[in-house]
C-alpha cells in the first residue's frame, strides 16, 4: 500500500520519530513522509512510534491508498526532498 504519514510531536521527541520514520518511508519535508509499505511494516512502524509518543499530547495521521497512481501530487515551490531513484 502507499501511505502519507504526518506527525505532530513534542520537540524533545522529534529526532527519534524522524529516525524511525526514515527507516520505513521517504522523507518529504518537516514531519511528512510517503512511500510504499506493507501492512506488516506499517503495523511495526505504528507500534514503535507509540513507544516514542506521549499519546495524550502527540499525534500521527496516516493517509492510505492502494497504490501511488491513485494520488495526484502537486508541489508548489521548492520540493524539499526529491525522490529521484537512479537504477
Amino acid at each position: 500500500m502507499y501511505v502519507i504519514l504526518v506527525y505532530d510531536i513534542g520537540e524533545e521527541r522529534v529526532g527519534k520519530m524522524l529516525k524511525l520514520c526514515r527507516r520505513y518511508l521517504n522523507w518529504i519535508q518537516n514531519s511528512v513522509f510517503e512511500g510504499e509499505i506493507s501492512e506488516v511494516k506499517l503495523k511495526e512502524l505504528q507500534f514503535l512510534a507509540k513507544s516514542i509518543m506521549v499519546l495524550s499530547y502527540d499525534s500521527i495521521v496516516i493517509f492510505k491508498s492502494r497504490n501511488e497512481k491513485w494520488l495526484q501530487k502537486e508541489i508548489i515551490g521548492k520540493e524539499k526532498n526529491e525522490l529521484d531513484i537512479f537504477l
